[in-house]
């Protein structure tokens, strides 16, 4: 086998382990069997096919920043949910962050985010699909979650526990592949929870690089005065 073919079999069993990941119904033991096996060539995988999420939802928290945000980008405080093994957390650092903490539901994974020294704290076996118990109402200046809404992985309905732990008038800034988006009626979860005064979508790009595979939409989420009283009645 000459070098090209070394290389396309690498990409296709790259993206056979991405797509494998998508059929895992959200059972937390499948996924924590699944990332706990592919922690160690997940980078390796996802950056054969070209992932650039975690660079972009990193230059979306930046900008939000420099917009919106008083504090330096020294004293944001962001949450990194769903970390995987710290490649936004990497790129938020690049941008100037410093106080990131990350979970994730994958210790393996987890472990790996440590690793980089970027993270403030890394907490693993956190179910976003579940209460996150461990973290107060309104902690974060911006919550970052990159990844994490795509097949087989974490509901919709996840959106309004990460606006319960970002502040007011904070942000939250989501990917979800397109695949997801139409799967999941995401969208109608994001008017519920509009509706409810939970968060405002100020931003949406649609159709945005992702994967080399699929693209994705890359969403920005601001959480209102309100939302952390009417978030706590519904936990």
């Amino acid at each position: 086998m000459n070098t090209l073919d070394q290389q396309t079999a690498l990409e296709q069993a790259a993206r056979k382990r991405i797509k494998d990941s998508h059929a895992l119904d959200g059972d937390v033991d499948r996924l924590t069997h699944f990332y706990r096996r592919w922690a160690s060539s997940y980078e390796l995988d996802v950056g054969r096919d070209g992932y650039c999420g975690p660079t972009i939802v990193a230059e979306l928290a930046g900008t939000v920043q420099t917009a919106y945000l008083a504090n330096e980008r020294a004293a944001i405080a962001i949450l990194d949910a769903g970390c995987g093994t710290g490649l936004v957390g990497v790129e938020l650092e690049r941008l100037g962050f410093r106080l990131i903490d990350g979970i994730d539901l994958s210790e393996a994974m987890a472990e790996q985010a440590r690793q980089t020294a970027v993270y403030r704290h890394v907490r693993g076996n956190a179910d976003l699909n579940g209460p996150l118990s461990e973290y107060s109402s309104s902690s974060y200046d911006i919550t970052v979650c990159c990844g994490v809404f795509t097949l087989g992985h974490v509901r919709p309905d996840a959106l309004r526990e990460l606006a319960r732990v970002t502040r007011p008038n904070g942000f939250i800034i989501a990917s979800t592949r397109k695949s997801y988006a139409e799967a999941t009626s995401f969208e109608d979860e994001v008017r519920r929870l509009q509706d409810a005064g939970v968060l405002v979508k100020t931003q949406c790009l649609n159709d945005g690089k992702y994967l080399a595979e699929e693209g994705a939409h890359y969403w920005v989420f601001k959480v209102p005065d309100t939302a952390c009283a009417e978030t706590e009645q519904q936990v």
